[in-house]
């Protein structure tokens, strides 16, 4: 395979402090393989996430990316393909694969999005808050 067959684009919130920390450590941990992982910002990217068939709600609340094939995985399936390409994540992404372990950890991850964009006051909750 090509590197540009090896690409992906990783979605992100870059309007959240710890979605930027933790891109910042797997660029870390994946050194030169990180070449092939492009991050693209969703913050106010609305109608070019909607032309690509992704929820801008979703995109905010789960982890999505989109494969060299342009296939787009969200949620587990994106963390998975993500901690594959580092050898030091390769267990992480089988344990978090196993079919009695993935559903409490998705579980897991919706609750701390939804507790972080709470506290944020941002996508669905930031109606919520100027409701009141």
């Amino acid at each position: 395979m090509t590197n540009e067959q090896n690409c992906i684009t990783v979605f992100y919130d870059g309007a959240c402090p710890q979605c930027i920390r933790d891109r910042r450590f797997y660029e870390r941990l994946a050194g030169q393989g990180g070449k092939q992982v492009k991050w693209l910002d969703i913050t106010d990217q609305d109608e070019l996430l909607k032309t690509l068939a992704i929820d801008p709600h979703k995109a905010l609340t789960e982890l999505h990316i989109r494969l060299a094939n342009n296939t787009v995985l969200s949620e587990l399936d994106a963390y998975i393909v993500l901690m594959k390409r580092i050898w030091l994540l390769k267990p992480v992404a089988y344990f978090i694969s196993l079919p009695f372990i993935r559903p409490f950890i998705a579980r897991i991850y919706h609750q701390k999005v939804a507790r972080r964009l709470k506290s944020q006051r941002r996508g669905a909750f930031a109606k919520d808050t100027k409701d009141k």
